[in-house]
């Protein structure tokens, strides 16, 4: 199995990794000083199961890789448009795409029996820009329950979570899934391979969709927010919200709002990536997140006034994100 990490960073140096050791002609695309201590001395992984070194190829040019049966994708969700001329060098006629993202991926409708099946979500693929240069019939979708993160150039802390589920649009056991859950299997991962992936995207984005925005808003950690009684309730309410879209939809998600908080809790005084990134100077993954799922709440009819006005706020917050300062060499 030929497999090229679009998009290198924690995630996917990770999962990068993992494959290596499985035995996958694993290709990370990358750039910088990550990049640069990858080539020379591997990717080191830490990690409270045990920690391993891998050494697979790693370049910033696509074309360099050439063709390859699977690309797993880590960039933010927000940079998927621009990605055309970058994984065009390596798709070929039965290339996947496994694009590992939080929130509602563009694929969503893609062979979704009901009244919007084929619906295309302007928020996450704007004018079809996404579905142009990453065809929905070519996606597998990926919901990532790990916890990384990048200790030092080509270091990769693993926190917690090993588990990455996948499944296909239509639901089916295919051949391609089942390929690379074996190959993750087999480097140390766990990656069932789910009937309804759709199920696992809104009981993740029940945190999301909360946690993500009130954090950057308000700078708070997972546990500060739970702590905060009024900020606590809010979280609440835009759980409730959020499980009547998904419940319109036909999803039922069979985890309790309190297991979630309780869940957030045990995280302790962790920054949400939508904070980090807000720290950093970089735009905010919110439309796959707060946007998306607004959007869907109007086709479907559904009222989701809490979820309006944190959007509201956060995309303001968004537009006017600065980059963060460089400090002298």
């Amino acid at each position: 199995m030929r497999v090229a990490v679009f998009g290198a960073g924690a995630i996917g140096a990770y999962v990068g990794a993992s494959l290596d050791r499985a035995g996958a002609d694993v290709h990370l695309i990358a750039r910088g000083p990550h990049l640069k201590a990858i080539k020379e001395n591997g990717v080191r992984v830490e990690s409270p199961r045990g920690d391993f070194t891998a050494t697979p190829l790693a370049t910033d040019d696509p074309a360099e890789v050439g063709p390859v049966d699977h690309i797993f994708i880590g960039v933010k969700a927000n940079q998927y448009a621009s990605t055309g001329p970058l994984l065009a060098p390596m798709i070929k006629d039965n290339t996947s795409l496994i694009a590992a993202q939080n929130g509602i991926p563009w694929w969503y409708f893609h062979k979704l029996p009901g009244p919007h099946e084929g619906n295309r979500i302007e928020s996450v693929d704007p004018g079809g820009a996404v579905s142009a240069v990453m065809p929905p019939e070519r996606a597998i979708g990926c919901v990532v329950y790990a916890a990384t993160e990048i200790a030092a150039p080509g270091v990769i802390q693993h926190l917690e979570g090993t588990r990455l589920s996948i499944g296909e649009p239509d639901g089916s056991l295919s051949a391609r899934c089942q390929e690379f859950s074996e190959y993750m299997v087999a480097g140390g991962l766990k990656c069932p391979v789910e009937p309804d992936l759709r199920h696992d995207i809104w009981v993740k984005l029940m945190g999301n969709i909360s946690f993500n925005p009130i954090s950057a808003l308000s700078r708070a950690t997972m546990a500060g927010i739970c702590r905060h009684r009024d900020s606590r309730q809010l979280v609440v309410r835009m759980m409730e919200e959020t499980l009547a879209v998904a419940r319109a939809l036909g999803v039922e998600p069979n985890v309790s709002i309190e297991r979630r908080l309780a869940g957030a809790e045990r995280t302790g005084e962790h920054k949400t990536s939508t904070l980090a990134d807000l720290e950093k100077g970089r735009p905010m993954e919110l439309d796959a997140l707060l946007a998306a799922v607004i959007e869907i709440a109007d086709m479907a009819g559904v009222d989701v006034p809490t979820l309006r006005v944190v959007h509201a706020l956060s995309d303001l917050l968004n537009e006017n994100v600065q980059p963060a300062p460089q400090l002298a060499a």
